[in-house]
């Protein structure tokens, strides 16, 4: 068998696995409960925050035949676990976006449920619908058969029409913390028996910019670069971020004011092919925990990055 990327081998199967969007899953759980299901949901977010994941997540606790849904142990969520389910249909808008495409789904709309008690439709990317598809999807929207329900999810909700959003619930999905993935990330390695240093979940969560996604991929490629381990140095590589000591060094010299050193330290950073944006990230950061450290160093967790003999000493020189 090939093999199967992190993101989708550790993708959540039960609304207590998805990390980072309580508001979310909280509010969802509760009107499955209440059986305060609207016919209509609006997922929008950043990319790789859950928004697809919680939309399969509600088809199946909404067809789930368990006692706790979703159980993801009875036939319906196992079928939509592997996207195999007659009434829970993903439909890509990027490449679906057209109002013969629209209308076809309209048509097949009507029919009942097959096996399951809901029909779902997961719009994803819903931006990218053209205005005749939007115009298409109007009426059905607003009065769409019973049992079924429209899930649309989308990283650019501003280019979808006012008339849509009116009709749809809006749930808003927030970047990850880099804590909550650095947690996930944690316990993934230990699934898999793989030694890990802890600092290199932190570059890895940092790098991801609050997405879970990506930050499974950058880890599941650091895991193939290192070897045996993955540790600080190797998630640094594969990031292409700066080692603290590139940092304490650059920044000694602009306190200093040896700007000579300063611009020869940075040509060597950016010679190295580190990414000017990277590099700009990489001081707000360093900057930021110093002054952290200067005001109030319990806030500064030990976790939160290395903090070299060189950074303490520059906390102590550097004016506040």
């Amino acid at each position: 068998m090939s093999y199967k990327a992190l993101y989708r081998s550790y993708r959540p199967q039960t609304f207590k696995e998805v990390a980072g969007q309580e508001h979310v899953v909280t509010t969802l759980q509760n009107a499955i409960k209440e059986n305060r299901i609207s016919h209509a949901y609006l997922f929008a977010g950043p990319r790789g925050t859950g928004k697809t994941t919680v939309a399969k997540l509600l088809a199946k606790a909404l067809n789930c035949t368990g006692e706790y849904p979703p159980c993801d142990i009875c036939s319906n969520c196992k079928a939509i676990s592997v996207g195999e389910h007659p009434d829970v249909i993903e439909i890509d808008a990027a490449s679906n976006n057209g109002v013969d495409e629209v209308r076809d789904l309209i048509d097949k709309v009507k029919y009942a449920p097959i096996n399951g008690k809901y029909k779902v439709y997961i719009i994803d990317e819903v931006h990218m619908l053209s205005t005749g598809a939007f115009n298409a999807l109007l009426k059905t929207l607003e009065e769409p058969p019973q049992n079924v329900i429209f899930i649309l999810a989308t990283t650019e909700p501003h280019k979808i029409p006012l008339t849509i959003i009116s009709r749809t619930q809006r749930f808003d999905f927030k970047r990850i913390s880099t804590q909550d993935i650095v947690d996930h990330m944690a316990h993934i390695m230990q699934e898999m028996a793989l030694d890990y240093e802890e600092q290199a979940l932190y570059v890895i969560g940092r790098a991801a910019e609050g997405g879970m996604r990506d930050a499974l991929s950058i880890l599941d490629q650091t895991i193939s670069f290192s070897d045996e381990k993955v540790t600080l140095e190797d998630a640094m590589q594969v990031t292409g971020s700066l080692t603290y000591e590139m940092m304490d060094h650059y920044i000694q010299c602009c306190v200093a004011g040896d700007v000579e050193r300063a611009l020869e330290g940075l040509e060597s950073i950016l010679g190295e092919g580190k990414e000017a944006r990277r590099f700009l990230e990489d001081l707000l950061l360093y900057c930021r925990n110093l002054l952290m450290y200067q005001q109030a160093p319990k806030l500064l967790a030990e976790k939160a990055g290395t903090l070299t003999e060189a950074f303490k000493e520059l906390a102590t020189q550097t004016p506040a």
